[in-house]
């Protein structure tokens, strides 16, 4: 009968025991957070980050849309929006990463640029125990795809849910806009020495396609190759495109103009999109897509 007592009591501590350990193992459970980045790795925090590295003015933009802005403790230069981000202290540029002060700021996340980041120094950040997502969003739904990751990695889930929505909802009216347009065949300018543009896999393609622009160099291998002048007048685009230097700065567009026998030019379509608006992966992009598909549409009407 003892016996028997001694081993209930036994089985009673070892529920206590089990009960209490799960209970203070559940928070720890719960807060553990991952996501797949855009190189396919999985991406994971036991808690929300708190100290986050931007490594492109795009991730600073997303990040600030999901409401993490005041996490970020350091950002690439020309991170210039929102406006706050301009108070952030600067880590590098795409072309060299500071890596004394990336390290100084021990950061629990790094959001760094796929293609844009200088790949050895990313590896050596690893080397270091750095968590980093890789961030490339090629397809339009990458964009609210990235805002729902940094979303659940930076404990801003509401907040990323709703702007990802609202980006859906804009995107899905543009392309119900302009599923029936005419195709135009374009050239966009990415850089104008050397000359560099871009392929079907660039989003900025993506939004053309989706405006009824047809790029002439989509099947090209690279992102964003380089081509000559001479191949561009060969492949008489019906419209040209820049982002230009700065938001402002049509420059870009000027030397195309001596070419008159070209379709783009004899047409005046030559068009300017502020570059910010186009060529960061954020919600900003309805505001690129919609200059992209008016100026599309004004092609059109020269046909």
């Amino acid at each position: 009968m003892r016996a028997i007592s001694i081993r209930t009591l036994i089985r009673a501590l070892g529920l206590i025991w089990l009960a209490g350990f799960l209970a203070g193992a559940a928070p720890a459970l719960a807060g553990e957070r991952c996501v797949t980045d855009d190189k396919g790795r999985e991406v994971c925090l036991e808690a929300p980050a708190e100290r986050i590295i931007s490594l492109s003015p795009g991730a600073t933009e997303l990040l600030f849309a999901v409401g993490a802005g005041e996490q970020v403790v350091g950002a690439m230069a020309h991170s210039d929006y929102p406006e706050q981000a301009k108070d952030i202290p600067r880590i590098g540029s795409h072309q060299r990463l500071d890596m004394e002060a990336i390290l100084s700021k021990a950061p629990d996340l790094i959001v760094a640029w796929a293609s844009g980041n200088p790949a050895g120094q990313l590896e050596e950040l690893e080397g270091h125990g750095a968590t980093i997502y890789y961030s490339e969003p090629r397809a339009l739904d990458d964009v609210a795809v990235a805002l729902e990751r940094l979303g659940r990695l930076t404990g801003q889930e509401a907040r990323a849910e709703e702007v990802a929505a609202e980006y859906r909802g804009a995107i899905a009216a543009l392309e119900d806009q302009y599923a029936d347009a005419e195709p135009i065949r374009v050239f966009y300018e990415v850089w104008p020495e050397p000359l560099q543009t871009l392929n079907d896999e660039h989003l900025i393609s993506r939004v053309a396609n989706m405006c009824g622009g047809e790029n002439i160099f989509g099947d090209l291998e690279r992102l964003s190759p380089r081509v000559d002048r001479e191949s561009v007048l060969e492949a008489d685009p019906e419209a040209i495109f820049t982002g230009g230097s700065g938001e402002a700065d049509e420059s870009w567009l000027e030397s195309w103009k001596r070419y008159e026998d070209m379709t783009a030019v004899k047409r005046g379509n030559l068009f300017f999109v502020p570059p910010s608006s186009i060529q960061r992966p954020t919600p900003r992009l309805i505001d690129g897509a919609r200059v992209l598909c008016e100026e599309l549409e004004e092609a059109r009407e020269r046909l």
